[in-house]
C-alpha cells in the first residue's frame, strides 16, 4: 500500500476557519475537518508566521504529530541536506500585515516562495508547489514568482476555491466555446474579494475560441459611475440581469440593486478588454449582494449560437466545513500526486495582474490602463469544478 505523500505547510497564521485552518485542516482530519475521509496527504512540518492568541497550530501539532519549525527551509528539509516532503502549500492569507498606498494587502506570498525556491536549489530538488489566492499584491512579485518556478521547474499551482466550487446551475464550456462577451458578479473587499470575482470570470472565458490571449487595458469605475457603463452598454444589461437572476435570493438584499450600490462606496466595476478583442466585466456589488452563507458570487455569458445569455451561481459552503476548499485540496492533492498542475498557474498570473492593474486605476480616479504586460497566453486544463448538489446552508 502507498504511503501519504509528505507535505510541509507554510501559514501567516492558523486559527479557526483562517485559509490555513480550512485548508490543511481537510489533511489534518479530513474533509470534514471530523475525522472522516481525506486527501492522501500527511503533513509533516509547518513554519507559522505570526500565533495570534486564537493560535490553533501549536495544539494541532501536539495532537497530529507534525513539526513547527522556526525558518521554511526547515520545513522543507527537517534539518536534513534534502527535501523531505513531496509537496509544499503556501498560506498567504489573515494575519496582521501592512497595506501600501492603493490598498493592497502586502502578505508575504513573494517571501514564502522565494524561500521554498531558494532551497529547492540548495537542495537541487523540487517538488510542487501551491500558493494559495493571487500570487502576490504586485505584478511585479507576481511575474518573479512564476519566472523562477519555470526556471527551476517547480510544478505550480495557485489560485481561488471560487473556480473548482459548486455551479448552480451546472455551467462548464468546451474548449474553443463561441463566446461573445462576460461578466461576473461579486461582493467584498476590492483587492481581498475582487480577485475571487476575477477568478469566477477567467476560470469560464479562458475556454473561449483560441484560448487564452491575454488582457490590453483595464479600468475601474467606482460606485458612482458604474452604471453609467452599463447605459452606454459598455457592460450588457442583459448579462447583468442574467447574472442577478442566477443568484440565490439569499444572496441579495430587498431593494433596488442600482440605488443600493450607488450609495456604498465599496462597490464598483472592473472594465476588461483583452487582446482578441473580448470585452468582460466583473462588478462588486456591495450594499446589495450578501454572502447569504452560499456567497454571492455569478457568471454570465453570451454564446454566439445560444439565443440567450447562460447563467450560473458560484455557491460556496460558507459555514463549517467549507467545502468548497475541500474541493481546491483535491486540486492541490492531484498535483502532488502527478507532479502536473490540476490547471494552469498562468490564469492566476493573468488574474494577479488584472487586479494590479486595477488597483492602480482605482487609485489613479478611474484612469484607464494599458497593460502590455499581460500579453499572457495559454490554453486552459480540463479540471472540473464540483459535482453533484451542494450542501444546503444551515437554518
Amino acid at each position: 500500500m502507498n504511503q501519504p505523500k509528505r507535505v510541509a505547510a507554510i501559514v501567516t497564521e492558523y486559527r479557526r476557519n483562517s485559509h490555513a485552518d480550512v485548508i490543511v485542516g481537510k489533511i489534518l482530519e479530513g474533509y470534514d475537518q471530523k475525522g472522516g475521509p481525506g486527501p492522501d496527504l500527511k503533513l509533516v512540518a509547518m513554519f507559522v508566521d505570526q500565533f495570534p492568541d486564537s493560535d490553533m497550530s501549536r495544539a494541532l501539532a501536539q495532537k497530529h504529530g507534525f513539526k513547527i519549525v522556526g525558518t521554511i527551509a526547515e520545513a522543507l528539509t527537517l534539518g536534513g541536506a534534502k527535501l523531505a516532503v513531496d509537496g509544499v502549500l503556501l498560506i498567504g492569507e489573515h494575519g496582521k500585515y501592512p497595506f501600501n498606498e492603493k490598498g493592497q494587502h502586502l502578505y508575504p506570498r513573494r517571501r514564502f516562495f522565494e524561500e521554498t525556491a531558494n532551497t529547492f536549489a540548495q537542495c537541487k530538488q523540487v517538488v510542487p508547489v501551491f500558493n494559495d489566492k493571487h500570487l502576490s499584491a504586485t505584478w511585479t512579485d507576481a511575474r518573479w514568482m512564476y519566472d523562477r518556478a519555470q526556471e527551476l521547474f517547480i510544478p505550480f499551482m495557485a489560485g481561488s476555491s471560487l473556480p473548482v466550487t459548486w455551479r448552480v446551475p451546472p455551467l462548464e464550456f468546451p474548449r474553443n466555446a463561441p463566446l461573445t462577451d462576460a461578466l461576473a458578479l461579486g461582493y467584498g473587499g476590492t483587492e481581498s474579494y475582487g480577485f475571487h470575482t476575477l477568478e469566477v470570470l477567467q476560470c469560464m472565458v479562458e475556454r473561449r475560441k483560441g484560448g487564452e490571449a491575454g488582457v490590453a487595458k483595464v479600468q475601474y469605475l467606482p460606485h458612482n459611475q458604474m452604471w453609467k457603463a452599463v447605459d452606454e452598454k459598455r457592460i450588457s444589461q442583459d448579462l447583468l440581469d442574467a447574472g442577478l437572476a442566477a443568484l440565490p435570493s439569499r444572496a441579495k438584499s430587498a431593494g433596488d440593486y442600482r440605488e443600493l450600490c450607488a450609495r456604498n462606496p465599496e462597490a464598483g466595476a472592473f472594465l476588461i478588454d483583452y487582446r482578441d478583442g473580448f470585452k468582460a466585466a466583473a462588478l462588486l456589488l456591495n450594499g446589495y449582494s450578501l454572502d447569504g452563507k452560499s456567497g454571492g458570487f455569478a457568471f454570465a455569458a453570451r454564446l454566439a449560437d445560444q439565443p440567450r445569455p447562460v447563467a450560473t451561481h458560484f455557491h460556496l459552503q460558507n459555514e463549517a466545513p467549507f467545502g468548497h476548499f475541500g474541493h481546491l485540496v483535491r486540486g492541490i492533492e492531484r498535483m502532488i500526486q502527478t507532479n502536473h498542475p490540476a490547471y494552469s498557474v498562468e490564469r492566476t498570473l493573468l488574474t494577479t495582474g488584472i487586479l494590479d492593474a486595477i488597483m492602480t486605476s482605482r487609485f489613479e480616479k478611474g484612469r484607464v490602463l494599458d497593460t502590455p504586460h499581460l500579453n499572457i497566453r495559454y490554453q486552459p486544463l480540463d479540471w472540473p469544478p464540483a459535482q453533484g448538489s451542494p450542501p444546503p446552508p444551515s437554518a
